[in-house]
């Protein structure tokens, strides 16, 4: 019976370790899902790629250079194989393209940063935490004339719209029979 009774003890704390790894297997998972949507991240990660990549690129090149020199003057036949050049280059083309795509979606998370902290500079306090209220928040009666003047804005833009869809749609019809 003493036996029986210790190994449910050990199975229990078996069963938290596990609980605990795969806890941390999943905030992990989900740290490296949020870093793959990071732009900066994923572009410090490609740099070392990058490298890698123009590294092989110049050795591949550096070699066919050499056995086109020894076939040319007549050292060797070109019945030895050598690396391909082009699936090199292709590779590094392809690496600086995702560099690119990175660049721009971080350009274009700044611009939006940069937008939205201009276009609603401060902060509204939340009533969950009315112990953080910062100095620079402002009330909510603010924002609520933040807001509508906002969709005030909103609804100037969709009327101007409106205006020259019409004017377009005007123009494009016949005016007259001939």
């Amino acid at each position: 019976m003493a036996s029986q009774q210790q190994q449910p003890g050990v199975s229990m704390s078996q069963a938290g370790l596990q609980q605990s790894a795969s806890l941390q297997q999943q905030q992990q998972q989900q740290l490296s899902q949020q870093q793959d949507f990071d732009p900066v991240h994923r572009f410090k990660m490609l740099i070392p790629q990058l490298k890698e990549s123009l590294q092989n690129l110049m050795k591949i090149a550096s070699l066919n250079l050499a056995h086109n020199t020894s076939i040319d003057n007549g050292i060797k036949s070109s019945d030895t194989t050598v690396q391909r050049f082009d699936k090199s280059l292709e590779e590094f083309y392809a690496l600086c393209d995702q560099l690119e795509l990175c660049l721009r979606l971080a350009y274009e998370c700044l611009s939006q940063s940069i937008d939205s902290a201009k276009h609603s500079p401060n902060l509204v306090p939340t009533a969950t935490k009315p112990d953080t209220v910062q100095t620079e928040s402002m009330s909510y009666a603010q924002y609520l004339c933040m807001i509508k003047s906002q969709i005030s804005c909103a609804k100037d833009i969709h009327n101007a719209l409106l205006e020259c869809s019409k004017k377009i749609a005007g123009k494009g019809q016949p005016q007259g029979i001939m």
